[in-house]
């Protein structure tokens, strides 16, 4: 399975990059796994924020196959454990899900071209975190889920 993380914007702090790029790393010992960066939208000072999630919303379309399986990380998606979340991971690994794509929004979420085109939403919490910290809970739980599902030590029950 080839899953895939789509981030509008680039991570501003060095460290948050590094941090990243290492669980970046880890999972592509389990998957065929690549990040895509949306670039922000620019002169958004003038912008409704229906307007910019639609100009957000059109690079994240054109970023998506027929046939990928989508995945918004948005706060009214599902709440897992991290057991959950590599339960949802095995399974689409065991249903032969071909590419599964997670995506991070701008900071005002996504268009609703966006949301009529995902097959799931899933919350990472009932806090909200900048989108800069979310990229790095989201991946090392992706990071997180594979062990579990490979009955590695890394989480501790």
């Amino acid at each position: 399975m080839k899953i895939k993380l789509i981030i509008t914007g680039e991570t501003s702090f060095e460290w948050l990059s590094q941090a990243v790029e290492m669980y970046s790393k880890r999972i592509k010992r389990y998957a065929n796994f690549d990040i895509k960066y949306i670039a922000d939208v620019k002169n958004t000072k003038n912008m409704t924020t229906e307007i910019q999630k639609g100009r957000e919303g059109e690079l994240i379309m054109s970023m998506l196959d027929a046939k990928d399986s989508v995945v918004l990380l948005d706060e009214h998606g599902e709440d897992f454990s991290s057991v959950q979340f590599a339960g949802f991971i095995n399974g689409r690994i065991m249903a032969s899900t071909k590419s599964l794509v997670f995506v991070i929004g701008g900071a005002y979420g996504f268009s609703q071209d966006v949301y009529r085109r995902a097959d799931t939403k899933l919350s990472l919490s009932k806090m909200t975190f900048s989108h800069q910290s979310v990229r790095l809970v989201f991946i090392e739980q992706l990071y997180r889920a594979f062990t579990i599902i490979n009955g590695e030590p890394y989480h501790h029950e």
